[in-house]
Protein backbone atom coordinates (compact mmCIF):
# COMPACT_ATOMS: atom_id res chain seq x y z
CA UNK A 1 0.00 0.00 0.00
CA UNK A 2 1.07 3.27 -0.97
CA UNK A 3 2.28 5.95 1.59
CA UNK A 4 -0.27 8.69 0.77
CA UNK A 5 -2.97 5.96 0.84
CA UNK A 6 -2.22 4.79 4.20
CA UNK A 7 -0.95 7.51 6.34
CA UNK A 8 -0.91 11.08 4.59
CA UNK A 9 -4.71 11.85 5.33
CA UNK A 10 -4.42 11.81 9.24
CA UNK A 11 -1.34 14.33 8.75
CA UNK A 12 -3.27 16.76 6.09
CA UNK A 13 -6.39 16.49 8.48
CA UNK A 14 -4.85 17.06 12.27
CA UNK A 15 -1.94 18.45 12.02
CA UNK A 16 -1.50 22.16 12.56
CA UNK A 17 -0.48 24.34 9.43
CA UNK A 18 3.07 25.00 11.15
CA UNK A 19 4.18 21.56 10.08
CA UNK A 20 6.99 22.93 7.75
CA UNK A 21 9.83 20.28 6.77
CA UNK A 22 6.97 18.02 5.60
CA UNK A 23 5.88 20.33 2.80
CA UNK A 24 8.95 19.36 0.98
CA UNK A 25 9.42 15.36 1.51
CA UNK A 26 6.03 14.35 0.49
CA UNK A 27 6.09 10.45 2.01
CA UNK A 28 6.13 8.76 5.25
CA UNK A 29 9.06 7.57 7.00
CA UNK A 30 9.76 4.61 8.70
CA UNK A 31 13.23 3.57 9.83
CA UNK A 32 16.58 5.09 9.44
CA UNK A 33 20.24 4.31 9.52
CA UNK A 34 23.42 6.25 9.29
CA UNK A 35 23.14 8.77 6.51
CA UNK A 36 19.37 7.01 4.64
CA UNK A 37 15.96 6.97 5.51
CA UNK A 38 13.23 4.91 4.41
CA UNK A 39 9.84 5.15 3.94
CA UNK A 40 6.86 3.10 4.65
CA UNK A 41 6.84 2.06 0.71
CA UNK A 42 10.40 1.04 0.83
CA UNK A 43 12.05 3.85 -0.92
CA UNK A 44 15.52 4.58 0.32
CA UNK A 45 16.94 8.33 0.53
CA UNK A 46 20.13 10.24 1.11
CA UNK A 47 20.04 12.16 3.38
CA UNK A 48 21.57 15.73 3.19
CA UNK A 49 19.71 17.54 5.97
CA UNK A 50 20.23 15.12 9.15
CA UNK A 51 17.89 16.84 11.38
CA UNK A 52 18.45 20.36 10.37
CA UNK A 53 22.21 19.31 11.95
CA UNK A 54 20.34 17.42 14.46
CA UNK A 55 21.82 14.01 13.50
CA UNK A 56 25.62 14.51 13.22
CA UNK A 57 26.65 11.32 13.67
CA UNK A 58 23.93 9.92 11.38
CA UNK A 59 20.28 8.24 12.26
CA UNK A 60 20.75 5.20 14.90
CA UNK A 61 24.28 5.00 15.59
CA UNK A 62 24.57 1.58 17.09
CA UNK A 63 26.99 2.37 19.89
CA UNK A 64 24.49 4.99 21.25
CA UNK A 65 21.44 2.65 20.75
CA UNK A 66 23.14 0.10 22.51
CA UNK A 67 23.84 2.13 25.45
CA UNK A 68 20.27 3.66 25.55
CA UNK A 69 18.83 0.37 25.39
CA UNK A 70 21.13 -0.34 28.05
CA UNK A 71 20.04 2.13 29.99
CA UNK A 72 15.96 1.55 29.66
CA UNK A 73 16.38 -2.45 30.12
CA UNK A 74 18.35 -1.92 33.28
CA UNK A 75 15.19 0.53 34.82
CA UNK A 76 17.38 3.72 34.06
CA UNK A 77 16.52 7.05 35.06
CA UNK A 78 14.04 8.49 32.80
CA UNK A 79 13.01 12.09 33.96
CA UNK A 80 15.50 13.45 36.64
CA UNK A 81 14.50 17.30 36.90
CA UNK A 82 17.68 18.50 37.59
CA UNK A 83 18.65 16.35 40.19
CA UNK A 84 21.91 14.33 40.13
CA UNK A 85 21.86 11.44 38.69
CA UNK A 86 24.35 8.73 37.56
CA UNK A 87 23.88 9.47 33.66
CA UNK A 88 24.06 13.36 34.09
CA UNK A 89 27.57 12.90 36.43
CA UNK A 90 28.70 10.57 33.75
CA UNK A 91 27.83 13.18 30.61
CA UNK A 92 29.77 15.91 32.36
CA UNK A 93 32.83 13.76 33.28
CA UNK A 94 33.21 13.59 29.54
CA UNK A 95 32.14 16.70 27.60
CA UNK A 96 34.84 18.14 30.44
CA UNK A 97 38.02 15.64 29.66
CA UNK A 98 37.09 15.83 26.01
CA UNK A 99 35.85 18.88 24.95
CA UNK A 100 36.37 21.62 27.93
CA UNK A 101 39.74 20.94 29.44
CA UNK A 102 41.84 20.37 25.81
CA UNK A 103 40.32 23.99 25.44
CA UNK A 104 41.25 25.56 28.75
CA UNK A 105 37.80 26.06 28.88
CA UNK A 106 36.47 26.66 32.63
CA UNK A 107 32.30 27.09 31.91
CA UNK A 108 29.92 26.13 33.79
CA UNK A 109 27.58 23.57 32.43
CA UNK A 110 23.78 25.04 32.77
CA UNK A 111 21.28 22.38 31.26
CA UNK A 112 18.17 24.42 30.24
CA UNK A 113 14.49 23.36 28.67
CA UNK A 114 15.53 20.96 25.48
CA UNK A 115 15.38 23.20 22.74
CA UNK A 116 18.06 25.56 21.22
CA UNK A 117 15.52 28.44 21.72
CA UNK A 118 15.25 28.06 25.16
CA UNK A 119 19.25 28.12 25.19
CA UNK A 120 19.46 31.59 23.55
CA UNK A 121 17.04 32.84 26.10
CA UNK A 122 19.00 30.84 28.98
CA UNK A 123 21.83 33.05 27.95
CA UNK A 124 20.23 36.56 26.84
CA UNK A 125 18.90 36.27 30.49
CA UNK A 126 22.04 35.41 32.23
CA UNK A 127 23.96 38.65 30.05
CA UNK A 128 21.40 40.97 31.07
CA UNK A 129 21.43 39.89 35.06
CA UNK A 130 25.24 39.71 35.09
CA UNK A 131 25.61 43.28 33.50
CA UNK A 132 22.54 44.96 34.45
CA UNK A 133 22.20 46.03 30.93
CA UNK A 134 19.15 45.34 28.77
CA UNK A 135 20.31 45.66 25.19
CA UNK A 136 21.42 42.42 22.79
CA UNK A 137 23.38 43.09 19.70
CA UNK A 138 22.55 41.06 16.92
CA UNK A 139 23.34 40.38 13.56
CA UNK A 140 21.33 41.00 10.55
CA UNK A 141 20.71 37.73 8.84
CA UNK A 142 20.94 35.64 12.41
CA UNK A 143 18.22 33.14 13.48
CA UNK A 144 18.36 32.06 17.15
CA UNK A 145 14.79 30.35 17.86
CA UNK A 146 11.01 31.91 17.39
CA UNK A 147 10.56 31.92 20.84
CA UNK A 148 9.69 35.66 22.05
CA UNK A 149 13.31 36.60 23.20
CA UNK A 150 15.34 34.64 21.02
CA UNK A 151 13.49 35.69 18.21
CA UNK A 152 13.95 39.53 19.34
CA UNK A 153 17.30 38.58 18.21
CA UNK A 154 16.16 36.93 14.54
CA UNK A 155 16.28 38.90 11.67
CA UNK A 156 13.99 36.69 9.51
CA UNK A 157 10.75 39.22 9.12
CA UNK A 158 8.60 35.86 8.18
CA UNK A 159 9.21 34.47 11.89
CA UNK A 160 9.32 37.80 13.23
CA UNK A 161 6.19 38.63 12.05
CA UNK A 162 4.87 35.96 14.08
CA UNK A 163 5.29 37.27 17.35
CA UNK A 164 2.12 38.89 17.14
CA UNK A 165 3.90 41.85 19.42
CA UNK A 166 6.80 43.91 19.41
CA UNK A 167 10.62 42.70 19.68
CA UNK A 168 12.46 45.05 22.32
CA UNK A 169 15.75 45.29 23.46
CA UNK A 170 17.82 44.09 20.55
CA UNK A 171 20.22 45.79 18.35
CA UNK A 172 20.65 44.56 14.38
CA UNK A 173 24.02 45.36 12.64
CA UNK A 174 25.34 44.01 10.05
CA UNK A 175 26.61 40.50 9.83
CA UNK A 176 30.38 40.65 8.41
CA UNK A 177 29.97 40.53 4.53
CA UNK A 178 26.93 41.79 4.58
CA UNK A 179 27.63 45.18 3.41
CA UNK A 180 30.36 43.46 0.62
CA UNK A 181 33.91 42.23 0.79
CA UNK A 182 35.63 45.94 1.14
CA UNK A 183 33.52 46.53 4.49
CA UNK A 184 34.19 45.72 7.50
CA UNK A 185 30.94 45.83 9.61
CA UNK A 186 32.81 45.59 12.86
CA UNK A 187 34.40 49.07 12.36
CA UNK A 188 30.50 50.23 12.15
CA UNK A 189 30.17 48.56 15.50
CA UNK A 190 33.42 49.92 17.23
CA UNK A 191 32.42 53.46 16.30
CA UNK A 192 28.34 53.18 17.62
CA UNK A 193 30.15 51.96 20.69
CA UNK A 194 32.67 54.43 20.83
CA UNK A 195 29.87 57.05 20.56
CA UNK A 196 27.99 58.42 22.86
CA UNK A 197 25.76 60.10 20.62
CA UNK A 198 24.83 56.93 18.41
CA UNK A 199 21.74 55.96 20.34
CA UNK A 200 23.15 52.51 21.01
CA UNK A 201 22.39 51.52 24.53
CA UNK A 202 25.40 49.85 26.58
CA UNK A 203 25.24 46.35 25.25
CA UNK A 204 24.94 43.39 27.73
CA UNK A 205 26.44 41.15 25.03
CA UNK A 206 27.32 40.90 21.45
CA UNK A 207 25.29 37.68 20.27
CA UNK A 208 26.15 35.82 17.10
CA UNK A 209 26.80 32.49 14.91
CA UNK A 210 30.18 32.40 13.37
CA UNK A 211 28.22 29.94 10.19
CA UNK A 212 24.32 31.78 10.20
CA UNK A 213 22.67 28.39 9.12
CA UNK A 214 19.60 29.47 8.51
CA UNK A 215 20.77 32.86 7.52
CA UNK A 216 21.81 31.25 4.24
CA UNK A 217 25.62 29.79 5.02
CA UNK A 218 27.38 33.17 6.08
CA UNK A 219 30.67 32.41 6.90
CA UNK A 220 32.36 35.42 9.08
CA UNK A 221 36.08 35.60 9.18
CA UNK A 222 38.28 34.78 11.75
CA UNK A 223 39.22 37.97 11.95
CA UNK A 224 35.87 39.79 12.25
CA UNK A 225 35.04 37.51 14.70
CA UNK A 226 38.14 38.10 16.87
CA UNK A 227 37.38 41.34 16.29
CA UNK A 228 33.99 41.55 17.59
CA UNK A 229 35.81 39.88 20.56
CA UNK A 230 37.49 42.31 21.64
CA UNK A 231 34.89 44.83 20.87
CA UNK A 232 32.88 43.07 23.85
CA UNK A 233 35.59 42.82 26.29
CA UNK A 234 36.59 46.22 26.52
CA UNK A 235 32.85 47.47 26.11
CA UNK A 236 31.59 45.28 28.79
CA UNK A 237 29.70 43.16 27.08
CA UNK A 238 29.32 39.56 27.38
CA UNK A 239 30.12 37.59 23.54
CA UNK A 240 27.55 34.34 22.96
CA UNK A 241 28.45 32.31 20.26
CA UNK A 242 25.01 30.77 18.74
CA UNK A 243 27.22 27.73 18.02
CA UNK A 244 23.61 25.34 18.13
CA UNK A 245 23.48 24.34 14.10
CA UNK A 246 27.27 25.42 13.82
CA UNK A 247 28.62 22.84 16.53
CA UNK A 248 29.44 19.55 17.39
CA UNK A 249 31.44 19.57 14.59
CA UNK A 250 29.32 20.44 12.02
CA UNK A 251 32.15 23.37 10.36
CA UNK A 252 35.28 21.03 11.23
CA UNK A 253 36.16 20.56 15.12
CA UNK A 254 33.81 20.72 17.91
CA UNK A 255 33.37 24.52 18.23
CA UNK A 256 32.64 26.26 15.34
CA UNK A 257 35.16 28.81 17.03
CA UNK A 258 38.22 26.77 17.79
CA UNK A 259 41.39 27.98 16.73
CA UNK A 260 40.33 31.62 16.05
CA UNK A 261 41.84 32.12 19.86
CA UNK A 262 38.44 33.80 21.31
CA UNK A 263 37.29 32.23 24.62
CA UNK A 264 33.50 33.16 24.65
CA UNK A 265 31.84 33.71 27.61
CA UNK A 266 28.49 31.58 26.89
CA UNK A 267 28.18 29.37 24.10
CA UNK A 268 24.85 27.82 23.35
CA UNK A 269 24.42 23.98 22.22
CA UNK A 270 21.53 21.56 21.33
CA UNK A 271 20.82 19.77 17.90
CA UNK A 272 23.30 17.56 17.90
CA UNK A 273 25.06 17.57 21.03
CA UNK A 274 23.04 14.58 22.37
CA UNK A 275 24.61 12.77 19.34
CA UNK A 276 20.88 10.72 18.78
CA UNK A 277 18.42 13.21 17.97
CA UNK A 278 17.29 13.52 21.74
CA UNK A 279 16.39 16.70 22.55
CA UNK A 280 18.59 18.24 24.83
CA UNK A 281 19.40 22.15 24.99
CA UNK A 282 22.95 23.70 26.92
CA UNK A 283 24.53 26.46 27.68
CA UNK A 284 28.38 26.83 28.66
CA UNK A 285 28.54 29.74 30.90
CA UNK A 286 32.58 31.44 32.50
CA UNK A 287 31.75 30.92 36.45
CA UNK A 288 32.41 34.68 37.14
CA UNK A 289 28.56 34.58 35.01
CA UNK A 290 26.84 32.23 36.31
CA UNK A 291 24.66 34.16 38.28
CA UNK A 292 21.47 32.62 38.07
CA UNK A 293 20.04 31.57 41.71
CA UNK A 294 18.19 27.67 41.67
CA UNK A 295 15.27 27.37 39.88
CA UNK A 296 15.67 31.27 37.91
CA UNK A 297 15.64 29.66 34.62
CA UNK A 298 14.49 26.72 35.18
CA UNK A 299 11.88 23.53 33.03
CA UNK A 300 10.58 20.18 33.39
CA UNK A 301 12.76 18.98 30.87
CA UNK A 302 16.30 21.07 31.87
CA UNK A 303 18.35 18.01 30.90
CA UNK A 304 17.09 14.74 29.48
CA UNK A 305 18.77 11.55 31.13
CA UNK A 306 18.28 9.34 28.18
CA UNK A 307 20.46 12.48 26.06
CA UNK A 308 22.78 12.13 28.73
CA UNK A 309 23.21 8.77 28.17
CA UNK A 310 24.01 8.81 24.27
CA UNK A 311 25.60 12.08 24.99
CA UNK A 312 28.40 11.31 26.73
CA UNK A 313 28.79 7.87 24.37
CA UNK A 314 28.81 10.82 21.10
CA UNK A 315 32.01 12.46 22.94
CA UNK A 316 33.65 9.53 23.55
CA UNK A 317 33.43 7.92 20.24
CA UNK A 318 33.80 10.49 18.16
CA UNK A 319 36.30 13.65 20.34
CA UNK A 320 38.52 12.00 21.68
CA UNK A 321 41.24 11.51 19.08
CA UNK A 322 41.57 13.74 15.85
CA UNK A 323 40.02 10.88 13.29
CA UNK A 324 36.18 12.15 13.06
CA UNK A 325 38.36 15.59 11.95
CA UNK A 326 39.95 14.23 9.31
CA UNK A 327 37.48 12.73 8.17
CA UNK A 328 34.97 16.29 8.02
CA UNK A 329 37.77 17.88 6.22
CA UNK A 330 38.14 15.28 3.51
CA UNK A 331 34.58 14.89 3.13
CA UNK A 332 34.36 18.62 2.98
CA UNK A 333 36.36 18.85 -0.14
CA UNK A 334 34.00 16.21 -1.61
CA UNK A 335 31.21 18.82 -0.82
CA UNK A 336 33.13 21.55 -2.41
CA UNK A 337 33.89 19.70 -5.47
CA UNK A 338 30.33 18.57 -5.93
CA UNK A 339 28.58 22.50 -5.02
CA UNK A 340 31.44 23.95 -7.65
CA UNK A 341 29.92 21.68 -10.29
CA UNK A 342 26.67 23.30 -9.61
CA UNK A 343 28.00 26.75 -9.46
CA UNK A 344 29.19 25.98 -12.74
CA UNK A 345 25.81 25.55 -14.00
CA UNK A 346 23.99 28.91 -12.65
CA UNK A 347 25.66 32.47 -13.39
CA UNK A 348 26.41 34.15 -11.01
CA UNK A 349 26.50 31.34 -8.26
CA UNK A 350 28.67 30.84 -5.71
CA UNK A 351 29.66 28.53 -3.37
CA UNK A 352 29.05 29.12 0.89
CA UNK A 353 29.45 28.27 4.35
CA UNK A 354 32.80 26.02 5.98
CA UNK A 355 33.50 22.57 6.76
CA UNK A 356 30.40 20.01 6.07
CA UNK A 357 28.32 23.40 6.55
CA UNK A 358 28.34 24.37 2.90
CA UNK A 359 25.89 25.21 -0.28
CA UNK A 360 25.56 27.05 -3.04
CA UNK A 361 23.77 30.09 -3.91
CA UNK A 362 21.84 30.15 -7.14
CA UNK A 363 20.77 33.55 -7.04
CA UNK A 364 16.86 32.35 -6.83
CA UNK A 365 14.70 30.84 -3.98
CA UNK A 366 12.46 29.43 -6.81
CA UNK A 367 15.38 27.93 -8.69
CA UNK A 368 16.80 26.45 -5.69
CA UNK A 369 13.72 25.13 -4.33
CA UNK A 370 12.77 23.35 -7.78
CA UNK A 371 16.38 21.78 -7.43
CA UNK A 372 15.96 20.50 -4.16
CA UNK A 373 12.51 19.12 -4.99
CA UNK A 374 13.64 17.05 -8.01
CA UNK A 375 16.26 15.90 -5.96
CA UNK A 376 13.96 14.64 -3.86
CA UNK A 377 12.34 12.72 -6.03
CA UNK A 378 15.75 11.04 -7.44
CA UNK A 379 15.68 9.79 -3.83
CA UNK A 380 17.71 12.20 -2.26
CA UNK A 381 16.61 14.73 1.31
CA UNK A 382 18.43 18.41 0.56
CA UNK A 383 16.79 21.96 1.57
CA UNK A 384 17.59 25.47 1.03
CA UNK A 385 17.95 28.38 3.35
CA UNK A 386 19.01 31.94 3.21
CA UNK A 387 16.51 35.27 3.50
CA UNK A 388 15.23 33.90 -0.17
CA UNK A 389 15.77 30.64 0.09
CA UNK A 390 18.04 30.85 -2.62
CA UNK A 391 21.03 28.55 -1.05
CA UNK A 392 20.93 24.99 -1.72
CA UNK A 393 22.24 23.70 1.72
CA UNK A 394 23.91 20.15 2.54
CA UNK A 395 23.97 19.25 6.18
CA UNK A 396 24.58 15.28 5.28
CA UNK A 397 25.98 13.54 8.38
CA UNK A 398 29.40 14.19 9.47
CA UNK A 399 29.73 10.12 9.39
CA UNK A 400 28.46 9.71 5.92
CA UNK A 401 30.45 6.71 3.94
CA UNK A 402 32.53 8.71 1.06
CA UNK A 403 31.08 6.69 -1.21
CA UNK A 404 27.26 7.34 -0.05
CA UNK A 405 28.52 11.46 -0.02
CA UNK A 406 29.39 10.96 -3.78
CA UNK A 407 26.53 9.60 -4.66
CA UNK A 408 23.82 11.59 -2.98
CA UNK A 409 26.31 14.66 -4.79
CA UNK A 410 25.81 12.73 -7.78
CA UNK A 411 21.96 13.15 -7.39
CA UNK A 412 21.98 16.62 -6.74
CA UNK A 413 24.69 17.67 -9.87
CA UNK A 414 22.26 15.56 -11.84
CA UNK A 415 18.71 17.66 -10.62
CA UNK A 416 20.70 20.77 -10.76
CA UNK A 417 21.52 20.17 -14.68
CA UNK A 418 18.01 19.11 -15.16
CA UNK A 419 16.18 21.98 -13.27
CA UNK A 420 18.71 25.18 -15.01
CA UNK A 421 18.55 22.90 -18.86
CA UNK A 422 14.72 23.14 -18.15
CA UNK A 423 15.29 26.75 -17.05
CA UNK A 424 17.13 27.51 -20.53
CA UNK A 425 14.65 25.58 -22.79
CA UNK A 426 11.97 27.93 -21.50
CA UNK A 427 13.93 31.36 -21.43
CA UNK A 428 14.69 30.37 -25.78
Amino acid sequence: MSTKTSHMPIFKRRESNARSYCRGFDTVFSTASGAEMTDTAGRTYIDFLAGCSSLNYGHNDPDMKTALIEHISGDGVTHGLDMHTEAKGAFIETFEEHVLRPRAMDHKLMFVGPTGANAVEAAMKIARKSTGRTNIIAFTNGFHGVTQGALAATGNGYHRGGAGTALNDVTRLPYDGYMGTDVDTSDLLRAMLEDPSSGMDAPAAILLETVQGEGGLNAASADWITSIAKLARKHGALLIIDDIQAGCGRTGSFFSFDDMGITPDIVTLAKSVSGFGLPMGLVLVRPEHDVMGPAEHNGTFRGNTHAFVTARVAIEKFWSDERLKADIERRASLIEDGLRTIAGMVPGAYLKGRGMMRGVDVGSGELAGEICAHAFDKGLIVETSGSDDEVVKILAPLTIPDALLEKGLNVLIDAAQSVTSQTTIAAE
